[in-house]
Parts: C-alpha cells; sequence; structure tokens
C-alpha cells in the first residue's frame, strides 16, 4: 500500500504571486500536507499550508546564487536534498509545479523526465536512504567541486584552474550544474532512473511552449498533453510569471492559466504578478533574496541611488529606475552604458529614434493590437534629451502619446519595405538610433540595413538583447547579430548564412568607424548582451 506523503517547498522570502498561490493551492486541493519552508518574511499564503521556518532543515550564513541570473535555485537544490535526507515521507516540489492528482509512489521514488535527455528536479521524491540522494548531498558539500559527468576536456580545464589556486565555484558553472544535471547523472548511476515516470508524468507541458498555458487559442493544445498518468504541470515560474507581466498581468480568458485559477478560486488581484521594476522596489523578490542573507547584502540595499544634479543633469540609470525602464539598474543595466555614451548629445537638438517601445508584445506572445497605457523609455529619453525630437517605433499602436517632441512609426519589423518607408518619414535623419523591438535576428538586420546608411555622420546605432530572440519570429539557420558582428570584428567582413546579407553588410562597411559589444551586465565571460555601432 503507498505510503501518504507530505509536500515540501520553499520560498525564501516576500510575497507569493497567483501563480504560487495556485500551485500550493493545488496541493492542499489534493489532499496533501503542505509545508512551505522560508527564512524571511512571507506574504499571501494560502490556508492550510503550513508554515515552517527553513532552519529547521538547514541552518546557513549564505545564499548560493547562480552567478549569471543571481538565482537562488543552487541553494534551493542543497535545500531539497537536505529535507529529502531528513523525511522520509516528504515529496519535493517547486512552488510552480500544479498538482493535478495527489502524489503516491510505493518505493518513495517520485520524479519524471522532462526530456530524453534529463531528469528535472522539481518534483523529487527520493527515501532518505537512497544511493543517489547520498551522492547529491555529498557533491554538494564542495562548492569548486568538479562534475563527475563532464567531458573530459572540461573536468582538465577546471582542475588546471583548481592547481593554478582559481577554482571555478559552482555559480560561474552552467545553469543547473546542482539540479537536472546532477540528479540526471546521479539517479543514472545508481539504476534509480528508472523509477522515473515518462514526460507525460511531470513536464507534460515543455518549456518551449510554456506559453500555451496562458494563450487562449493553445488550451486546446495543453489539454491534449495531460494523460491519465499525468501527476503534475510544470509552469516554469520565473519565465511565466514575466509572461503574464508583458501581456498585462493575468492569463488571457479561457486560456488552461485561467481555468485553473477559477477551478481553485485564486484571486489573481489579492497575490499579484510584478514587473522586474516592482519586484526590485520590493526587496529583491524575483530572485528571493531575504534581507537577512549577509552582511553584503545589507549593504548593497543601502547604496543610494546615483542622483546627480550637477550641469550634467541627472543620471540615465536613475531616470530609468524612476520611470521603470527595464533598461536601468533593475535588470539590464544598459544606462550604465548608455549615460556615457550619449552625454555629449544631452544638450543637442538632435533626432533620436526608439524600435520597440513596450514589452508585451508579438515577441512574446502578446496581442498586436494590444492595449497600452504607458511608455517608459520614451518618457525617460524625453527628459534625458530636453532638446530632441523622439521617434518612436513600434509594431503595436502607441499614437496615443502625445508629446511635441515625440512622433510614433507604426512598423513591422519582418517586412523591409515597411521599415524603409518608416525610416525615410523621420527628418532630420537620424543622429541616435535604439533596436529594442522583437529582438529577432532577421529583424535586427532588416532594420540596420534599411536605417543605418539613413543615419548622420557621427551617430550611434544599438541593437538591445543580443542573447534573446524570439520563438514566435526567430528563423532557423539565421546567423545571429550577435555572431555577425562577432565576426566583423575578428576579421573586419562580415559573414552570415545568407551569402545576400552578408554582402549587403560587408557594402557597408566604408560608413562604419568601428563597434563595439558588451556582455550582459558587463561582466567578463558572460554572453554578448548590447551592440554599439559608429556612423563615420
Amino acid at each position: 500500500m503507498a505510503k501518504e506523503y507530505e509536500i515540501g517547498m520553499l520560498w525564501v522570502e516576500g510575497p507569493l504571486s497567483y501563480v504560487e498561490v495556485l500551485c500550493a493551492q493545488s496541493f492542499v486541493d489534493a489532499g496533501h500536507h503542505v509545508k512551505l519552508y522560508h527564512y524571511g518574511p512571507i506574504e499571501n499564503v494560502p490556508q492550510g499550508v503550513e508554515l515552517v521556518h527553513g532552519d529547521e532543515v538547514l541552518k546557513i550564513d549564505r545564499f548560493i546564487q547562480h552567478g549569471r541570473t543571481g538565482s537562488l535555485a543552487l541553494f534551493s537544490d542543497v535545500f531539497r536534498y537536505h529535507l529529502l535526507k531528513q523525511q522520509d515521507r516528504m515529496i519535493w516540489a517547486d512552488l510552480d509545479a500544479y498538482c493535478v492528482k495527489r502524489f503516491e509512489t510505493d518505493t518513495g521514488h517520485f520524479f519524471g523526465w522532462e526530456s530524453s535527455k534529463h531528469i528535472n528536479g522539481g518534483v523529487l521524491g527520493l527515501p532518505s536512504d537512497s544511493n543517489a540522494l547520498g551522492q547529491l548531498l555529498e557533491m554538494s558539500e564542495d562548492e569548486y567541486g568538479i562534475p563527475e559527468w563532464y567531458s573530459e576536456g572540461a573536468k582538465s580545464e577546471l582542475q588546471k584552474l583548481k592547481d593554478a589556486g582559481t577554482p571555478r565555484h559552482v555559480s560561474e558553472m552552467t545553469w543547473g550544474v546542482w539540479g537536472p544535471q546532477a540528479v540526471t547523472h546521479y539517479l543514472q548511476k545508481t539504476g534509480e532512473a528508472k523509477y522515473a515516470f515518462p514526460v507525460e508524468g511531470l513536464y507534460p507541458v515543455g518549456f518551449r511552449y510554456r506559453r500555451q498555458l496562458v494563450r487562449t487559442v493553445m488550451s486546446n493544445k495543453v489539454e491534449e498533453v495531460i494523460k491519465d498518468q499525468t501527476y503534475s504541470i510544470h509552469f516554469y515560474g520565473r519565465r511565466v510569471r514575466e509572461l503574464l507581466f508583458d501581456i498585462g498581468g493575468n492569463p488571457e480568458p479561457a486560456s488552461y492559466l485561467d481555468m485553473l485559477l477559477k477551478r481553485h478560486d485564486i484571486d489573481t488581484e489579492k497575490a499579484p504578478v510584478f514587473s522586474r521594476e516592482q519586484k526590485t522596489a520590493k526587496a529583491n523578490e524575483e530572485d528571493k533574496v531575504p534581507t537577512t542573507a549577509t552582511s553584503e547584502k545589507k549593504m548593497a540595499k543601502a547604496i543610494p541611488p546615483m542622483v546627480a544634479l550637477g550641469a550634467g543633469g541627472e543620471n540615465l540609470t536613475d531616470l530609468a529606475d524612476r520611470y521603470g525602464s527595464d533598461k536601468g539598474s533593475s535588470k539590464h543595466r544598459y544606462t550604465e552604458l548608455y549615460h556615457m555614451l550619449l552625454h555629449p548629445y544631452r544638450r543637442r537638438k538632435i533626432n533620436f529614434l526608439e524600435m520597440g517601445l513596450l514589452i508585451g508584445g508579438p515577441e512574446v506572445g502578446g496581442n498586436i493590437d494590444r492595449k497600452t497605457a504607458d511608455l517608459p523609455s520614451v518618457r525617460m529619453w524625453l527628459e534625458y534629451f530636453p532638446k530632441a525630437n523622439i521617434h518612436g517605433l513600434d509594431i503595436s499602436d502607441f499614437s496615443w502619446f502625445k508629446h511635441e517632441r515625440f512622433t510614433f512609426h507604426r512598423c513591422d519589423m519582418d517586412d523591409r519595405e515597411n521599415i524603409a518607408t518608416a525610416a525615410s518619414g523621420i527628418s532630420p535623419i537620424p543622429d541616435i538610433v535604439l533596436d529594442d523591438a522583437s529582438h529577432a535576428s532577421h529583424h535586427q538586420q532588416n532594420a540596420f540595413l534599411e536605417i543605418f546608411p539613413r543615419m548622420a555622420s557621427g551617430g550611434l546605432y544599438i541593437i538591445e538583447d543580443l542573447r534573446w530572440q524570439p520563438e514566435e519570429y526567430e528563423k532557423k539557420g539565421i546567423t545571429k547579430t550577435s555572431a555577425l558582428f562577432r565576426s566583423f570584428l575578428n576579421k573586419r567582413s562580415f559573414t552570415h548564412s545568407d551569402m545576400a546579407v552578408a554582402e549587403e553588410f560587408n557594402a557597408l562597411i566604408p560608413q562604419i568607424s568601428g563597434c563595439i559589444i558588451e556582455p550582459v551586465r558587463y561582466q567578463k565571460g558572460r554572453r554578448d548582451q548590447v551592440l554599439v555601432v559608429h556612423k563615420c
């Protein structure tokens, strides 16, 4: 007879959004006793969920964060292994796991394949005497350990660093190194992988298809993959929360997520999904970093904004944060670079063009004709450049925004002729162009080929978010924009999968005095993120 299992979850600190509320409530409604572990104040906890301080499982003096993303997933991985070792009738569930039906197991093993290559630990049940669990705990004791599943070449490189006295910390390794990578390796090594559910057991809606959960027209696709043997659906919390905020804060009516919220009587207004900027304002809730984590974190939170109201005017980063733009300190930090580059233009009467005016468009599954109510970056630019004419280009309609120095141009970046028409309507020609539109590689390249030749001499052309391309638009096999300009930097000629495109870019070389590519948050070793090209 199957044992009765409790469900263990972790939310380090801060309010739950309705996504987490729904997931916790689903386990309660399925008849499970749910323990929600935490290390700081927590809000919006559903009735029936028991709050337990994390010290009962793991007392710590610091929280391990992933270097590239700042996520606490590494700490969460370690926490669940200790919890399962201590509690023999406990199944771990991330707070973005929705319970379709009551969890049951005869052996204590409860986990599943997320793909044909790896087992995810988002839902994880292991008996306390599990050989795999013991090895996971042993592995996580060494933050500078070399993963035994890495290739011989990768292990050799890490060993060289270790021998030189500069070992690589786990936070600087690839995402999931202590999570899915380690779980898959040790379960296969010990033979316990034989207990894993097939994909439809716990991860029927894969990461690539997460938008199906919030879109009305795709609700039937979700229902098609939910089988009798499905125990759980993974919501990919941070990514789905971002998607929800981008489309207005709630799932589309009659979408699968909307149906689940109604089924469990969840009030989305009582536990809203926050934007990145709002989360930062609420003590970094997105990454769930507690205010008591370390003295270093406390000091970081106490640092005042970089307001400098001298002759140079207010710092661009502070303007971005004030207006709620993701270009500021809360996310990308692009404004740190832009302030250095653009300050000489600040008091000049220039023409400034920004393409892509607000997140939440079709590039993330939003409606082209979505309702919009703000233009944070445009407001920021209007204040930063008090004499400039600001032009905005977007596939959605922002003609409602009225300002004597702002002109809106509606444009489809998939259509070069449409881009050319819009660009020809900008007079005088632009001095500065900033591409923050769909981020699809061919859209970025279409725009550059049409607009860069029309720019003023001495101007700057900027392309943001080189490392992310939307599934809806990105063409298979196309050369990424970052790789395209890397080829120019390496050999002063452009290489592209499409020879015709390469020829067009190479024809522009006499107009390019130089370019720079900066990595994410300007940190060496991270991926390309922002490109700046100077016009001769």
